[in-house]
């Protein structure tokens, strides 16, 4: 090219003033280069407003700001010597299903879960009895197990992925906890999940036993690298010690740090055999969180709006998220219990704002599933 229309001297001029402008901007890139989320807030104008909070906005140049644009080009891939293979077609499709912000909602289905009248019908059927959160499973990801689950799944969803398993078991069927089928299962979602991570696209992973009723990411902690929902909440929304994680539910935002905590997570599976993921997660949260070494910031949900049949006896449905069918064994009864759920909330939500005020509503005990709510106190203090 040409030195233009000021000649060579003013062509130096203009190169030592682009060199000098870039060079700030080379520094902040370089410091933030170990995490993709370190701004206070990616948190997306899709996920729709906070009747109660405004949340701050995104950060100028912050993390995926590359992506904030509808339909825009993936987020680059994050860095990490240890990257999964395979999974076909997933860079294509993640694309589609992203938020603006780069994050994917992921849900897990085999045949059993996803068949007409289970458990995918009742979730999306939650996000539609929702407040304001329909938009929403325009933004979640199906991945089926097996190929049954996928051709349901392909019946009445947008983004449905088959997710290819090497097992000599079946995966299909309604598998009772903790048999080798279901530990199989539960791991299978985390080499998928890091895949994403590696990708650059954060995920909140719900499983498809949840009903949705409100907007979950207004209370996603935009500080933490991980926020998981609870089987027990302390109090402290920091304590590793007094929360007992459910990783049913957790959000994570993608960096090189977690793409490296899901792989030591799935490397732990071999220390503690043969446990399910989130015993194992239990079991390894302090190592993830301590010391330099990696510092997983951790964040855990209160139960009082992350509401499972473990603790529902806590939960008000003025403040309620989700309602996690946790506690309770048997396809049939997690059925029913959770369209029993749907009931109460459409009740509640049938109410004027006058008649919502005036007094608590609470959740009704499971009928079916057997939980620590149904504990004669008399006798079992």
């Amino acid at each position: 090219m040409g030195p233009g229309l000021g000649g060579k001297e003013a062509c130096q001029h203009v190169a030592s003033f682009l060199i000098g402008a870039a060079l700030p901007t080379a520094l902040l890139v370089l410091l933030a280069s170990d995490r993709l989320g370190e701004g206070l807030s990616t948190i997306s104008s899709s996920w729709g407003p906070t009747p109660t909070t405004k949340m701050p906005a995104p950060t100028a140049g912050g993390p995926l700001a590359s992506n904030l644009s509808a339909g825009s080009a993936a987020p680059a891939a994050v860095t990490h010597g240890q990257q999964s293979v395979g999974f076909a077609g997933l860079p294509e499709l993640l694309p589609k299903v992203a938020t603006d912000d780069g994050t994917v909602i992921i849900t897990s289905v085999n045949e059993a879960f996803a068949r007409p009248g289970s458990l995918l019908d009742v979730f999306r059927e939650s996000f539609r009895a929702g407040e304001g959160i329909e938009h929403l499973l325009d933004h979640v990801l199906v991945v089926a197990v097996d190929g049954m689950a996928f051709a349901h799944c392909k019946a009445v969803h947008p983004h449905c992925y088959l997710l290819e398993v090497r097992s000599s078991m079946n995966l299909s069927s309604a598998n009772k906890f903790m048999s080798d089928a279901y530990v199989e299962l539960v791991w299978t979602k985390l080499s998928l999940q890091q895949r994403v991570l590696e990708l650059g696209y954060n995920f909140l992973f719900t499983d498809v036993d949840i009903v949705w009723l409100r907007n979950p990411f207004w209370h996603v902690s935009v500080l933490a690298d991980m926020t998981t929902s609870s089987d027990v909440f302390g109090g402290d929304a920091g304590s590793l010690d007094d929360n007992l994680p459910n990783t049913g539910f957790y959000y994570v935002k993608a960096s090189n740090r977690t793409v490296e905590m899901l792989r030591r997570w799935r490397a732990a599976r071999a220390r503690f055999p043969p446990n399910h993921e989130q015993a194992v997660f239990n079991e390894i949260k302090h190592e993830l969180a301590g010391g330099d070494d990696l510092g997983v910031r951790i964040r855990f949900l209160d139960t009082a709006r992350f509401a499972g049949f473990c603790r529902i006896y806590h939960s008000d449905m003025a403040a309620a998220c989700t309602v996690h069918a946790n506690c309770c064994f048997g396809l049939e009864n997690k059925l029913y219990d959770l369209r029993e759920v749907l009931g109460q909330w459409r009740n509640y939500t049938a109410l004027t704002t006058v008649e919502k005020t005036s007094r608590k509503f609470m959740w009704k005990d499971p009928t079916k599933c057997g939980t620590p709510d149904k504990i004669d106190r008399s006798t079992n203090p």
